[in-house]
């Protein structure tokens, strides 16, 4: 029988939960090659329905792509958008169950999704959500920090990078090594009195 695990350490939760801060500034420090594709092969892992998976991540980091998701930003994420070492397009693709097979080979769950769109979009939305805050704790247990927003032109931006459909822009997430300077005091959160309740 397996033993309970420890808990983690006081500095861990904080680097990933209480002392985490949402980041509009960011030093200048390159996120490299190696760093992205370990913080996918952390995220990855997050469980998602039926292990559907239904996240894309577009890793948006030279200046003509910036250029380019720029257009479809609000004004006021412009700026921290255009200064972060990379910004991270969250999507999710509408067409996951066709990779089932490969992802669920024990049972074959094709039939569960074909033909019922609202499902189907139902469920990338959701999935692609927590795998968009898998990837948030991700970063932040490699030492990187996070912007997370939704402050952009759905349509315009589904339009110009996922032209035939398939993906679909959820949010955008900044990543890189933030500012503190820029931080703004913490607003605050609901007490467990307020948000939760036992039965």
């Amino acid at each position: 029988m397996r033993m309970p695990k420890a808990p983690l350490d006081p500095a861990a939760l904080d680097q990933l939960f209480l002392g985490a801060r949402s980041y509009g500034v960011w030093r200048d420090a390159v996120v490299s090659d190696a760093l992205i594709r370990q913080l996918y092969e952390l995220a990855r892992w997050g469980p998602t329905a039926t292990n559907t998976c239904p996240a894309r991540f577009v890793f948006v980091r030279s200046s003509v792509a910036k250029e380019r998701l720029k257009r479809h930003l609000f004004p006021g994420n412009v700026d921290k958008t255009m200064s972060a070492p990379c910004c991270v397009i969250v999507a999710q693709d509408m067409r996951f169950a066709e990779v089932l097979p490969q992802l669920f080979p024990s049972r074959d769950l094709s039939a569960v999704f074909a033909g019922k769109d609202e499902l189907v979009a139902e469920t990338a939305f959701r999935n692609a959500s927590l795998q968009g805050a898998y990837l948030m704790l991700s970063a932040r247990a490699l030492g990187l920090d996070c912007g997370p927003m939704s402050g952009f032109n759905t349509e315009t931006l589904n339009k110009d990078f996922f032209p035939d459909g398939r993906w679909r822009a959820n949010f955008l997430c900044n990543i890189g090594y933030g500012d503190s300077s820029g931080l703004f005091p913490r607003n605050p959160r609901l007490a467990f009195e307020q948000a939760c309740l036992e039965i």
